[in-house]
């Protein structure tokens, strides 16, 4: 544990308060520990990293204006060694991976803050990664099944909101029988029996959102 002479720095980017209040509140118990910015988007965050230079930053993933991924991969590229928790209610191993890639050091689901929190802070500022249990074996679960294409979720996005095969046609300037290709190879990569189903597996693994 650190001297309480240089606790570790934390900024805190969520968009809803009490939750930035809650976190502020189990990292004010521990003297190794300091909350020195709040930032409630991901524009926010990145400017608050850049004039604080924190150690550890909280970043939750859904966000207005910037959300915590595109966060991420802002401050990575303008700071490498950045380290980075993301914080969040869903497990899908689609948004993991996505957020591992965007360079967080840590994915930890909001359910577990009061267990896990404070070591998982330490445990990325000591350098090392920390992912949810439940969240690595999603990840090792689904590590050998094909990726989809921004093609195919743009596809799938639009038969969620409820599109047949002609309007996501239409809507995506391709042809009929390429939107059924499409959707042939997302059964085929997520396992799924029907286009239902397909979008039931892909929103519970963080692959698209609506």
């Amino acid at each position: 544990m650190r001297s309480t002479d240089s606790p570790i720095r934390i900024l805190v980017a969520d968009d809803h308060p009490m939750v930035r209040e809650g976190l502020a509140a189990m990292i004010g118990c521990h003297a190794d520990l300091a909350v020195v910015a709040e930032a409630e988007n991901g524009i926010q965050a990145v400017q608050a990293f850049r004039e604080l230079r924190p150690d550890v930053t909280l970043m939750d993933v859904r966000m207005p204006t910037m959300g915590g991924i595109d966060a991420i991969a802002a401050i990575r590229a303008e700071f490498p060694t950045a380290r980075i928790i993301v914080l969040t209610t869903y497990r899908g191993d689609a948004q993991a991976l996505r957020a591992i890639k965007a360079g967080a050091s840590g994915y930890l689901l909001k359910s577990m803050l009061r267990k896990e929190l404070v070591e998982t802070i330490r445990g990325v500022h000591a350098g090392r990664r920390r992912i949810a249990a439940d969240v690595a074996s999603e990840l090792a679960e689904h590590v050998a099944d094909g990726e989809l294409t921004a093609r195919e979720c743009a596809v799938l996005s639009l038969v969620a909101a409820g599109n047949a095969n002609k309007e996501v046609a239409v809507r995506m300037g391709i042809s009929e029988e390429t939107v059924k290709t499409h959707m042939k190879n997302v059964l085929t990569k997520l396992g799924a029996r029907d286009r239902t189903h397909a979008v039931v597996v892909a929103l519970k693994r963080g692959i698209i959102d609506i």
